[in-house]
């Protein structure tokens, strides 16, 4: 094991395989429909969440990771031999996952354990998370992967479109009226990262214009710059998100090892089905 173990959460959309492979736990978001739980990547996917939604007829709550689980994660990469723990965690300006994690570091006085706001979430929390696994397992120091991580923060751009308010609505998060409204008019809202939250940035007319939207604010994130990493996002919708990649191909040089993600549960039920986006990492 590298000596510095990188830990997130399941926020971070980052796909099972992907994170196996570099050896980065996810500490899962909970999903709750009165009752009922479910355990994000574990027994609950987008297409499941969504089939549930609908078949309910209402969202589902999110819960934070309780402290006790980072704790079990950070005693499982301690016992390992992990002589540094860094964990990166979603927002949080959109989650307690940030503070359920630091009073779980506070358990371990003994032990070198840095916690981290991504003030970011999705892929593009997970790029940071994924850049800074490499840097451990090229046995980089923590102060190298915490320099890392500063650095690819401040190289990410992420953009995704809505196809629908309908669970915006479901959400209160918009009126039913308005979301009725935008729906009929066909409207996609475009939403972006910004100051650790998920910001409005427009409204567009169209999935088609919304798309080709998203390949001009690409162009001007990149500018002269080459794309490092790309990562697409979607919630139910592989085709859609692969056409849009398509759309980027035909306008940029592409890197060969594109990551194709599901926005994951405890995010998709904020959003809702069919989402499509990205998250690029621009060359320093």
């Amino acid at each position: 094991m590298p000596q510095v173990a990188i830990i997130t959460d399941s926020d971070s959309s980052l796909p099972p395989a992907l994170a196996k492979k570099y050896n980065i736990p996810q500490v899962p978001i909970t999903i709750h429909f009165d009752e009922e739980s479910y355990t994000t990547n574990v027994d609950i996917n987008d297409f499941e969440l969504f089939e549930l939604i609908d078949r309910k007829n209402k969202l589902p709550t999110t819960s934070a990771p309780a402290p006790g689980a980072f704790q079990k994660v950070f005693q499982e990469a301690i016992d390992s031999g992990a002589e540094s723990i860094i964990c990166l965690t979603v927002s949080s300006k959109v989650s307690a996952t940030y503070n359920a994690a630091l009073q779980a570091a506070e358990m371990f006085p003994d032990n070198d354990i840095t916690v981290v706001d991504s003030l970011n979430l999705s892929m593009g929390q997970g790029l940071m998370v994924l850049q800074a696994a490499i840097k451990a397992s090229q046995n980089a120091s923590k102060e190298e992967i915490l320099e890392t991580i500063n650095d690819v923060r401040n190289r990410l751009h992420v953009f995704a479109v809505l196809p629908t308010l309908k669970y915006l609505a479901m959400g209160g998060r918009v009126g039913k009226l308005a979301a009725g409204f935008a729906d009929a008019f066909n409207i996609k809202p475009i939403l972006t990262v910004k100051e650790g939250k998920l910001d409005l940035l427009e409204k567009v007319r169209t999935q088609k214009k919304a798309e080709t939207r998203l390949i001009e604010l690409l162009k001007e994130s990149v500018q002269d710059k080459k794309i490092e990493k790309i990562a697409m996002i979607h919630v139910n919708n592989i085709a859609g998100v692969q056409n849009l990649f398509s759309m980027m191909k035909e306008n940029f040089t592409c890197p060969d090892d594109v990551i194709f993600a599901e926005f994951t549960a405890g995010l998709s039920v904020h959003a809702g089905s069919g989402v499509v986006g990205y998250a690029i990492l621009t060359e320093s």
